[in-house]
C-alpha cells in the first residue's frame, strides 16, 4: 500500500476560503439577488443575468474578504490543532515517518523488515483432514 502523502501548510487555508465563501455567497446572495430584482424591471433573461452579475459579484467579493479575514485572525480551516486541542489522530496507526525517519518514498531496511512476532507460516485455521 502507498502511503498517504501529507503536508503542513503555515497561514491561511485558500482551499477552506474558497469553499467557504461559495457557499456563504448562495446562502447570502442569492436571496439578495432575488429580492433586489423585485424592485427592477427585467425584461429579457439576458437584463435577468446581467443584473444577477452585477449584485452577486460585489456580494462575491465582499463574502471573499470577510471569510479570507476571518481565517486569518482565527486559524479556521487550517487543519492543525493548537496547545489547547487535542492531537489529530492518526488513522493508518504509525508515525507519519518511518522508523529510522526517512521522509522520502523509498523504502529502507527498516521499513522492509520481516516481523519476528507474526507468524509465517500458512494461516488455514480450518482442522486437518485426514487422506484415506
Amino acid at each position: 500500500m502507498q502511503p498517504v502523502e501529507r503536508a503542513e501548510y503555515e497561514g491561511i487555508d485558500y482551499g477552506w476560503v474558497m469553499q467557504t465563501t461559495f457557499v456563504l455567497t448562495i446562502l447570502v446572495g442569492a436571496p439578495v439577488v432575488a429580492v433586489l430584482s423585485a424592485f427592477v424591471t427585467l425584461e429579457s433573461w439576458s437584463a435577468r443575468a446581467a443584473f444577477a452579475v452585477r449584485v452577486g459579484a460585489p456580494i462575491w467579493f465582499l463574502t471573499a474578504v470577510a471569510v479570507a479575514l476571518y481565517a486569518r485572525r482565527t486559524d479556521a480551516g487550517d487543519g492543525s490543532s493548537t496547545d489547547g486541542d487535542a492531537a489529530s489522530p492518526d488513522l493508518d496507526g504509525g508515525d507519519a515517518t518511518s522508523a529510522d525517519d526517512n521522509v522520502d518514498s523509498d523504502p529502507t531496511a527498516a521499513d522492509t523488515a520481516v516481523d519476528e512476532t507474526e507468524p509465517t507460516g500458512p494461516t488455514d485455521k480450518s482442522p486437518p483432514t485426514e487422506e484415506p
